[in-house]
C-alpha cells in the first residue's frame, strides 16, 4: 500500500505562485510516473501535469510555461510549482502515483485563485 500527503493548496491572487508537494510513504517501489491532476467546480478531472519514472515531463497546454513537475530523488515526493496563477486554475488538485503495487490518488488540496 502507498499512502499520499498533499500540501501547499490555499488562496492566491491571480499572478502568484503556489507550491504543491505530495508526500509517499509504504511501499513506494518501482514507480512508472508521478503526477497532478485537478477538478475544477462542475467540470472533470483533468492531467495537469505527469512526471515518467525516465524523466520525461508531460503538461496540459494551458499550464505549459506556467507550471514545472519535479520529484526529490527518492521519487517519493512530488510537486507543481504554479507561476502566474490564473483564475482558471482554480480547483481541487490531487495527486497521482503510479508504481508496482497499483495506481494511488491523493486526497486532494483546494487552490484558488482570485481576482
Amino acid at each position: 500500500q502507498v499512502q499520499l500527503v498533499e500540501a501547499g493548496g490555499g488562496l492566491v491572487q491571480a499572478g502568484g505562485s503556489l507550491r504543491l508537494s505530495c508526500a509517499a510513504s509504504g511501499s513506494t517501489v518501482s514507480v512508472f510516473a508521478m503526477g497532478w491532476y485537478r477538478q475544477a467546480p462542475g467540470k472533470q478531472r483533468e492531467l495537469v501535469a505527469t512526471l515518467h519514472s525516465n524523466g520525461n515531463t508531460d503538461y496540459i497546454d494551458s499550464v505549459k510555461g506556467r507550471c514545472t513537475i519535479s520529484r526529490d530523488t527518492a521519487k517519493t515526493t512530488v510537486y507543481l510549482q504554479m507561476n502566474s496563477l490564473k483564475l482558471e486554475d482554480t480547483g481541487v488538485y490531487y495527486c497521482r502515483y503510479q508504481c508496482r503495487l497499483g495506481d494511488y490518488w491523493g486526497q486532494g488540496t483546494q487552490v484558488t485563485v482570485s481576482s
